[in-house]
């Protein structure tokens, strides 16, 4: 079914990567891209083997779908109550509309993945429905894949999506997300590589009024990534909620492109970005808000907050706030810094070593964001996981 469906999308894909050829530096959104990297994943042969690594058992009562480019993640599997596979007319009718709404359809990584997926899972969700994980594993090689959410009105979701990658091998991903009316979503991210692998996330959310989302992305150990999140407020009166945590080190890049726009009065958006850069890595972050006029009394709040853990690091932020209403409330703020000497000298007066008062002070910079993850996380250990790639 999925199959059928991917084929006429998977044409127009190589037909639009034909005409773009790769970004280049003289566009905006890509000119601080390693295109080197870039370069090296478009190259890569599809994945010929699943990745290999075990998963930890997932916590009980969290139903686990696993998306590898090779099994059927629903086989075998017992859906909770509420979660429905769509049939191929429903699927062929929802894809990539979400997309178009979001206004990605048609930028390079969404191309890309269009042209090489391979494996879709497509859901609706009814009512309130138990949590949720989706585990998408990269083995060698090149692994696309695609996921589509309808949540119906008044669906309740909690998601845990993790992406998992080691070796030579990429991992592109698009994810779409419709929600109805009053629909909640509460999405968390963690994707998480050993230094070698490169990724490309591109999510897509749809927000009817009075909806809610609350996206929580801890992204890290990936030698390319670019992560890259696009909401919009169709009619307004919905709440968005946006943290991210990004740690990259030796010398890794990691992008993080958000951009939200609201298309009705009364939206809501509260966004927090962090980066965390070591070694000679590059982190980036470009944060696009658009508040037209007919957005009238949006209330939207970003701040940026990043940590340099080497000399030689680098961190890259960027704001971009385009308002056109005039009764609205949006406030912004960046910041680039070290730890702090005075909060180190502290920390070492009351006995503590220098090495732990670091990693004490990094622990509570990372806990912030980590602690919104939903609860199957905790399967995953992120906060171990991150703290073991930074003591590296």
């Amino acid at each position: 079914m999925a199959s059928s469906v991917l084929a006429p999308v998977q044409e127009r894909g190589r037909a639009a990567l034909e005409q773009l050829g790769l970004p280049n530096r003289r566009q905006e959104p890509w000119r601080l891209t390693d295109l080197k990297r870039l370069a090296a994943i478009s190259e890569l042969p599809a994945s010929a083997t699943p990745l290999s690594t075990s998963l930890p058992t997932s916590l009980d009562g969290v139903t686990r779908l696993v998306l590898n480019g090779f099994d059927d993640p629903l086989a075998g599997q017992v859906l909770p109550e509420g979660i429905t596979a769509l049939n191929a007319e429903e699927l062929q009718q929802a894809l990539g509309h979400t997309l178009d709404r979001c206004g990605c359809a048609q930028v390079w990584p969404v191309e890309f993945n269009h042209a090489k997926a391979q494996q879709i899972l497509a859901l609706r969700v009814r009512g309130r429905v138990g949590p949720l994980e989706l585990v998408l594993a990269a083995g060698v090689g090149l692994n696309a894949t695609r996921v589509l959410l309808l949540l119906e009105e008044k669906a309740e979701l909690e998601l845990m999506q993790v992406l998992l990658a080691e070796g030579a091998s990429a991992h592109s991903h698009v994810l779409e997300v419709h929600l109805g009316q009053e629909a909640q979503l509460r999405h968390g991210v963690l994707a998480t590589a050993d230094g070698a692998s490169s990724l490309m996330a591109h999510l897509a959310v749809e927000q009817e009024p009075r909806s809610s989302y609350a996206l929580t992305s801890v992204v890290q150990g990936w030698n390319l990534g670019r992560v890259e999140p696009r909401v919009v407020q169709v009619d307004g009166q919905a709440e968005t909620v946006l943290k991210g945590l990004a740690v990259t080190g030796a010398e890794q890049q990691l992008a993080t492109h958000t951009a939200v726009r609201f298309d009705g009065p009364e939206g809501e958006l509260d966004q927090l970005q962090k980066c965390l850069a070591g070694g000679q890595s590059h982190a980036i972050f470009n944060g696009a808000i658009s508040v037209p006029r007919d957005a009238q009394r949006t209330n939207a709040a970003q701040l940026s907050r990043n940590l340099l853990l080497s000399d030689r690091a680098r961190v890259d932020t960027k704001p971009e706030l385009e308002i056109v209403a005039d009764d609205v409330r949006c406030a912004h703020g960046a910041t680039v810094s070290q730890l702090q000497d005075d909060e180190l000298f502290y920390l070492q007066s009351r006995g503590i070593a220098a090495a732990d008062a670091t990693a004490l002070l990094l622990r509570g910079a990372c806990q912030e964001v980590i602690a919104q993850l939903p609860a199957a996380a905790q399967a995953w250990r992120p906060l171990e996981r991150v703290m073991e790639s930074l003591a590296r």
